[in-house]
């Protein structure tokens, strides 16, 4: 087992009751505490936001898009002006996704080959040829403290035969990428793929091992299946990656599922639902969500939550409510702070609970409160 210690991950503890992990992540522009949930910049920016504001949440760690800012306003420039950090104004660490899932979601619009993945843009249908290389060579020009390998993700269910090549494909890239990456103050990690497959995932998990990164995310999870198919897959790959580095689930989720999935030793996850969710009124809360255009909150002097810090909370959800049902901009922006600190509170109750050896009871805990609940009005 090939490992790097140019990152170190400090493993501070274990729960005795899951595999929930405590641990810091040492990088470039800072140190993550973990377990941790990375707000979504997709185009060096989380929607809506200013740095600021995301900074309030309690975020220590953003994450951009390797395509997305190729595309807009490009890596060169990016690389001219000081690199991503400067450019967006954030001097915490980045995790930059290689542009791995954009072949998924932008399916209609590629076509992969051993080689690489050609786009055409979604911006003006210009072609675009996306190598392992290119995508390396892009996350070093935004200088992101993390970059991730460039992967082949499908769409699941499938079949076998497609879930076998995409994953040693992906195993072959990430090779291929680890050879180009030059930079020594930016960490690479890897990605498992293999569907639902635990087999697979363990093979795949086996060989990106033996080649050696600074961490290993899961990726290909949350593009379809059942929430317990993907549970099921954490359970068979997490005790087969490596327990001195970070394990990191991309593109998860849902407040259950973060807590569900540090339950099974995950140490990192991002995911655009708190700010997505904010812009369409539905804001989280320790009880479950609430939808913020009821008509139950027209006259509710109340918080969003009573023990919320974040801005949206200093006013009552009747103005919430009025903002939205007004189209005034600032409701999204409150409703974004507000999920975003509220993903961050959940991580950090997270961290509390495995350092007082009582995951086990929190994730209970959590399970009756964001259980769905009755509608409201």
């Amino acid at each position: 087992m090939v490992q790097s210690s140019r990152f170190p991950f400090e493993l501070l503890g274990v729960d005795a009751s899951t595999h929930a992990r405590r641990g810091r992540l040492h990088l470039t522009h800072g140190v993550v505490q973990t377990p941790a949930f990375m707000p979504v910049g997709t185009q060096g920016t989380v929607k809506g936001l200013t740095i600021d504001q995301v900074e309030s949440t309690g975020a220590e760690i953003l994450l951009g898009n390797t395509y997305h800012l190729a595309l807009r306003p490009t890596s060169e420039l990016v690389a001219e002006l000081d690199g991503l950090h400067r450019f967006i104004g954030w001097d915490k660490p980045i995790l930059t996704d290689s542009g791995g899932f954009q072949i998924f979601s932008l399916g209609d619009l590629n076509q992969v080959t051993e080689d690489g993945a050609t786009f055409k843009s979604h911006l003006n249908g210009s072609k675009i040829h996306l190598r392992p290389e290119d995508s390396i060579r892009i996350q070093q020009e935004l200088g992101s403290d993390v970059a991730m390998v460039l992967d082949h993700v499908i769409a699941l269910p499938a079949e076998k035969s497609a879930v076998l090549d995409a994953m040693h494909r992906s195993i072959r890239w990430a090779e291929r990428c680890k050879r180009y990456a030059s930079r020594e103050d930016q960490a690479l990690f890897a990605i498992v793929q293999g569907g639902l497959d635990i087999e697979l995932r363990q093979q795949c998990a086996e060989g990106l091992v033996s080649i050696g990164f600074d961490g290993y995310a899961v990726g290909g999870l949350s593009v379809g299946e059942p929430p317990e198919e993907m549970l099921r897959v954490l359970d068979g790959i997490c005790p087969v990656l490596p327990t001195d580095q970070p394990r990191y689930l991309m593109g998860v989720g849902t407040p259950i599922d973060l807590v569900e999935g540090v339950a099974r030793g995950i140490d990192m996850f991002d995911c655009v639902m708190p700010t997505r969710n904010g812009r369409n009124a539905l804001a989280f809360t320790a009880d479950g969500p609430l939808r913020m255009r009821n008509s139950c909150h027209t006259r509710d002097a109340r918080p969003i939550e009573e023990d919320c810090p974040c801005l949206a909370c200093r006013h009552s959800r009747a103005y919430i409510r009025h903002l939205f049902m007004c189209d005034e901009m600032l409701g999204p922006t409150l409703l974004s702070i507000h999920n975003l600190t509220f993903y961050q509170r959940l991580m950090a109750a997270a961290r509390s609970a495995i350092e007082e050896n009582r995951y086990g009871v929190f994730l209970d805990e959590q399970r009756v409160r964001l259980a769905p609940k009755k509608s409201q009005d």
